[in-house]
């Protein structure tokens, strides 16, 4: 089973999507934190939990239609076509699809350096 729109049910109804089932990976979920607390002590609590929010539904989002997201641009250009990406400004949620699942694998700002930030992360 994959997840995207399988098959119509008649005429009258629109495609049955089979939905994925969404899994953050535990550094996906330190992006978050660190995120939240960023947020919260420049703009206030309020601020913070309006992102959380904003991305935790976005993300759930994927497990209908993960397909739509494009493929990140900067891995594609080195042949890596495996992960793509969800914006939820300025952030880019990145994840892979994999059989009926949605892994989310990070959480970046989108206003910094791809490359230098994944660098950066490996010596975390």
């Amino acid at each position: 089973m994959r997840c995207w729109p399988a098959s119509s049910v008649s005429s009258k109804t629109s495609s049955v999507a089979r939905a994925c089932r969404i899994r953050w990976a535990p550094a996906a979920f330190q992006d978050l934190d660190e995120i939240v607390d960023y947020i919260a002590a420049q703009d206030g609590t309020g601020s913070a939990v309006k992102m959380y929010l904003k991305l935790k539904k976005r993300a759930g989002a994927l497990a209908t239609h993960p397909a739509r997201s494009r493929i990140v641009p900067e891995l594609r250009a080195v042949g890596v076509t495996e992960y793509r990406e969800l914006i939820v400004s300025p952030y880019r949620v990145f994840f892979r699809i994999v059989g009926t699942e949605v892994r989310i694998v990070g959480v970046l700002d989108g206003r910094r350096d791809l490359e230098e930030t994944l660098v950066r992360r490996t010596m975390r």
